[in-house]
């Protein structure tokens, strides 16, 4: 007969797998518009500016609905908040393949945007629910590695439809999984807020407004927030023009640029994300500031290599350039989550990332693609557009390395 203790960890640990590869979907069915841009510009009739809203739209949904979904995670179960997220996404995401003009694309990547809110808002408070503080910002690192593999799948399988010019299948066959997916989350229990904290027998406060509202005179959270803003505008326009820019600047082919975008994508986005959650992990042990050192680290060496890679002529060594590029971008995604999560107490997790997703979709990648778009069509020229990205990059390398010396030990909950 199994343990207490392992029949524990083996619920945690599968919950986690179920949610990572929900997290992978919800990637997935982000990024594979980006890979269909070109065919689906040409048939909708849309310039780079209204391409550029159409990837938006999404993030309209997203950021506007999070601080709604986050005060819902707070107060109700989780589970079937969650479910209904993911099946609406998943739904919406196979009817933009169904979209005949702009307004019927704009209204349904939406819908997209809010069923994944619903998820990204409450997910990883339930992880964190889970696993205490010494194996926390392991079990998000590897959630978060979803995030450039789903990316990469999205690309692959979307360049691959577009490469036939099929478009619309591409959202049809990747949003359809993730309704059978969701179901499974049924099976699981969802776990009181702050057992890993060993809170779970305790009355848990409710959020309340001003504490949330709080939050944005943190200056703790708020150097974190913007930081990750800024990081958010560049990987959402690179989601969306990556295979475009190599396209039209370096003349890959479109089904190729996509193909290739995506597999860098994927390497380098799951060996950076594991990689910098481990020396993460391992840095925390050594100072309250490990993982904001290796946050900070990854924007400031990531900047001078965006900008050549954006630059250079040559199109091996602006390949070379991009994945380098990812590689430290994505440095830094596990600790991101884990840091905010040690500055916030227990009862606020879920609206402190509902706060978080709002300000960095708001003011980060909702408005990145349709900038980068309206620079590209002023200046007739996409490479013109996209160097405001590596811009963003040193502005949250800055930003960053100012929380360095505010970072202190987490905050407790007193009981």
């Amino acid at each position: 007969m199994r343990s207490p203790v392992s029949s524990g960890a083996v619920v945690a640990w599968s919950t986690l797998a179920v949610l990572s590869m929900l997290n992978m979907l919800n990637y997935l069915d982000r990024y594979v518009m980006s890979a269909v841009l070109t065919p689906m510009q040409k048939e909708l009739v849309l310039d780079d500016g209204a391409a550029g809203w159409a990837a938006s739209a999404f993030m309209l949904g997203y950021f506007l609905s999070a601080p709604v979904f986050g005060y819902l995670g707070d107060r109700y179960p989780r589970k079937y908040l969650m479910l209904a997220g993911v099946v609406a996404w998943s739904a919406a995401t196979a009817a933009s393949g169904l979209a005949h003009s702009f307004g019927q694309l704009f209204a349904i990547r939406v819908f997209v945007g809010l069923g994944e809110a619903c998820f990204v808002t409450m997910g990883p408070s339930w992880i964190s629910d889970l696993f205490g503080a010494t194996r926390r910002n392991t079990a998000l690192t590897l959630f978060y590695v979803a995030v450039p593999f789903g990316s990469a799948i999205g690309f692959t399988i979307g360049g691959w439809f577009a490469g036939h010019g099929q478009w619309r299948e591409a959202f049809i066959y990747t949003g359809l999984p993730g309704i059978l997916l969701a179901l499974t989350l049924l099976g699981f229990r969802e776990p009181p807020r702050g057992e890993s904290d060993g809170m779970g027998a305790e009355p848990m406060p409710k959020a309340a407004p001003g504490e949330v509202a709080g939050l944005l005179l943190n200056c703790r959270y708020n150097l974190l927030i913007w930081g990750y803003t800024a990081q958010t505008f560049a990987i959402g326009a690179f989601g969306i023009w990556g295979p475009a820019f190599l396209h039209r600047v370096h003349g890959l082919s479109l089904e190729k640029a996509s193909t290739i975008f995506g597999a860098m994508l994927a390497g380098a986005g799951l060996v950076a994300t594991l990689l910098g959650g481990a020396v993460a992990t391992s840095l925390r042990k050594r100072t309250p500031a490990g993982y904001v050192w290796v946050m900070a680290l990854s924007m400031i060496a990531a900047t001078p290599v965006c900008f050549f890679a954006l630059l250079v002529g040559n199109a091996t060594l602006s390949l070379v350039g991009l994945g380098l590029s990812m590689f430290l971008i994505f440095l830094p995604t596990g600790p991101i989550t884990t840091e905010m999560f040690e500055i916030v107490p227990v009862h606020l997790r879920a609206s402190a990332m509902a706060l978080c997703v709002f300000i960095i979709h708001l003011f980060g990648d909702f408005g990145s693609p349709t900038v980068v778009g309206h620079i590209s069509d002023y200046a007739n020229n996409l490479q013109t557009g996209v160097l405001v990205l590596p811009v963003m990059l040193l502005i949250g390398a800055v930003l960053w390395s100012i929380l360095i010396p505010f970072t202190r030990e987490p905050l407790r909950v007193e009981a």
